[in-house]
């Protein structure tokens, strides 16, 4: 596809704006958030996607988050970038708090139902996925698009994860656990779904609240305290 310089003179001045204002997230009701995106192939010019995915970066760092997908910036294209190797820190963000000993390792005798690994820095060009196995595990999530809160999604525990990189080179590659819910996550934006979609509403709640009362590792608590289960329905209550 030949770049859209248009889209491209928009795509730039909105970088010049980030370096000392920082990118703007796409709140929850925009409906650039509820289209399916269109096929990236090349729209924006070469050197302002580099800088755009430098911004986007920066951005869901600072949040933080762990996913950023081109509709929250307001870019119907599909495209996303994830990143989440947080050992030896405390976060709060997209996908729940997390505190890990160096290394990655989980304190003792903590059950992870989130069944946590790193994610390298990811540019997920068309990405899409299917899952390997149907057993699915339950955890709660976070978008940056929704700020101030939580729900348990359930997500495939084992994914096929397709997408193109920078140079449109196309990638295949088997993920587990929190890895593939990051992408199932990142992938379902650019189809116009939300995780508020695909949630457990009685789970909803805030970011303080699921710190204080819910977890951080495993939602038995939450699920005893909520009164929730998997097999509920997303919007059973």
């Amino acid at each position: 596809m030949v770049v859209d310089e248009s889209l491209t003179k928009i795509v730039e001045k909105t970088v010049k704006r980030a370096k000392w204002k920082g990118l703007s997230v796409v709140e929850v009701g925009d409906p650039v958030l509820r289209k399916k995106c269109q096929k990236y192939e090349g729209q924006i010019a070469h050197e302002t996607f580099k800088k755009l995915l430098h911004a986007m970066r920066s951005c869901m760092l600072s949040k933080p988050g762990v996913g950023l997908a081109a509709p929250q910036v307001g870019l119907p294209l599909s495209f996303a970038i994830m990143e989440d190797h947080v050992a030896g820190a405390k976060r709060k963000g997209e996908g729940a708090q997390i505190e890990l000993r160096e290394g990655g390792r989980m304190e003792k005798a903590r059950k992870d139902d989130r069944e946590f690994a790193e994610l390298p820095f990811l540019v997920a060009l068309n990405p899409s996925y299917k899952p390997i196995t149907s057993k699915k595990a339950y955890f709660y999530e976070g978008c940056l698009s929704l700020p101030g809160f939580q729900a348990v999604v359930g997500r495939y525990l084992d994914i096929e994860a397709r997408w193109e990189d920078e140079g449109g080179e196309e990638h295949m590659k088997k993920l587990h656990g929190w890895p593939a819910r990051i992408f199932q996550h990142e992938a379902d934006h650019l189809c116009g779904i939300l995780y508020i979609d695909k949630c457990i509403t009685r789970s909803f709640s805030s970011n303080d609240n699921c710190e204080k009362f819910l977890f951080p590792y495993s939602i038995s608590r939450a699920k005893k305290e909520l009164g929730f289960s998997p097999q509920m329905k997303s919007d059973e209550a």
